[in-house]
């Protein structure tokens, strides 16, 4: 067995975590955060949402079940890298096709591990997050500590250009292994539900999406067509969609004014389903605001509460800003959902407007399925908004 290679995690005010290397040989600076996921690492690395930041996993041991390609939500790693208290030096599972080591390796992110990821975590919930530098090459502390220093903010940055697809398509029209065709018709073995016999068209901006998104939108009745950041108002209407959906995606919400643009175009005459970065997009396009937050919401066990419901989920979450709720109070639109945890806001819908968003991921992938029917909504919403009901 080859001698274990030291890493450094150094962050911005000057800590610095000696470990041991995994994935690749490389140096890279970027936004230390954490998740709180128990499970999901695959999903969690390949979520575009990640992109500029380096993740710290709260789970004491990762890798255990390896990779596989069904489980990705993009085409590689997005996350800049990976913090972990121990990797697993054991895979173990059926669908298994390598360890996260190797796949790290392969794409060119760096990992460390046996450092101690309670006391980071800590640091960066009383903190806030913070500018890191990763590596798995010789670097000494002063070094790393100034790589990161020299990093830049993640706010104002624009990273949606990184991680949208280049042109138009349709999606699974080409690519039978990102078309998850699973549910099945009632009365069959496993009780799935019936697929809607109605499909309609929606226009799925890609803002860094997950595959997921895209499947789920599949399987509640759904062809979608994906789009990118870039595409104007004018392309979508040339398209003759029946709806919008607006992805999640990584960076500032606030610096993509080209987005706000075309969704405030779009939002009077199409019903429109917001997730997570698509929330903020909203929201801007609305004439709101978003601010970054300290740490942000990272994991599977965010609390959000319903207010008109009164109902509570549990759900997946991924994102460093969030909406002020204040910004909205004059733009036609309520705030219908909140975190528990820190009371900001969990969704919005506008009061005359067939438009509705949500800050959280209900695809959850990974993470719990209390949110799964919003799909279900926006397809009754589509069809009453065909019938011209609303």
């Amino acid at each position: 067995m080859p001698a274990a290679q030291p890493a450094i995690l150094a962050l911005e005010d000057g800590s610095v975590f000696r470990g041991v290397a995994f994935g690749a040989a490389t140096t890279i600076a970027g936004e230390c955060v954490f998740n709180t996921s128990m499970t999901g690492y695959q999903e969690i690395v390949t979520d575009p949402s990640y992109f500029g930041q380096i993740v710290t996993m709260t789970a004491p041991q990762i890798g255990n079940y390896g990779i596989n390609a069904e489980d990705e939500e993009s085409s590689a790693p997005k996350c800049s890298g990976l913090v972990v208290r121990e990797i697993s030096p054991v895979v173990s599972n059926w669908r298994s096709t390598m360890s996260l080591d190797a796949y790290l390796r392969k794409h060119g992110i760096p990992g460390i591990s046996e450092i101690d990821t309670r006391a980071l975590t800590k640091k960066l919930r009383v903190d806030g997050a913070m500018k890191c530098c990763l590596s798995t090459l010789p670097l000494t502390d002063a070094d790393a500590v100034a790589r990161a220093r020299a990093w830049h903010d993640m706010a104002g940055s624009d990273y949606v250009k990184d991680t949208t697809c280049t042109a138009p398509y349709i999606w699974g029209a080409d690519d039978a292994s990102r078309f998850n065709t699973q549910y099945l018709p009632v009365g069959t073995t496993g009780g799935a539900t019936l697929m809607p016999a109605k499909k309609f068209k929606v226009a799925a901006f890609d803002y860094g999406a997950k595959y997921t998104i895209f499947r789920k939108l599949v399987r509640h009745g759904f062809e979608v067509h994906v789009f990118p950041a870039t595409a104007t108002h004018e392309q979508v209407r040339e398209a003759g969609v029946d709806c919008l959906f607006l992805s999640n995606g990584p960076g500032d919400p606030s610096a993509l004014p080209y987005i706000h643009q075309t969704v405030t175009a779009l939002l009077p005459d199409y019903p429109t389903f917001g997730i997570c970065l698509g929330h903020q997009m909203v929201t801007h396009a609305l004439g709101g605001r978003t601010f970054k937050l300290k740490f942000g919401h990272r994991g599977g066990n965010q609390p959000v509460k319903n207010l008109e419901t009164g109902k509570v989920s549990i759900t997946a979450q991924n994102h460093g800003f969030a909406t002020d709720p204040a910004s909205l109070e004059a733009r036609g639109a309520m705030v219908t959902e909140i975190n528990l945890n820190d009371q900001t806001v969990e969704g919005l819908r506008h009061k005359e407007l067939p438009v509705f968003s949500v800050q959280y991921h209900p695809e959850a992938a990974p993470g719990p399925n209390d949110a799964d029917p919003l799909f279900e909504d926006f397809y009754r919403l589509v069809e009453k908004r065909k019938a011209g009901k609303i």
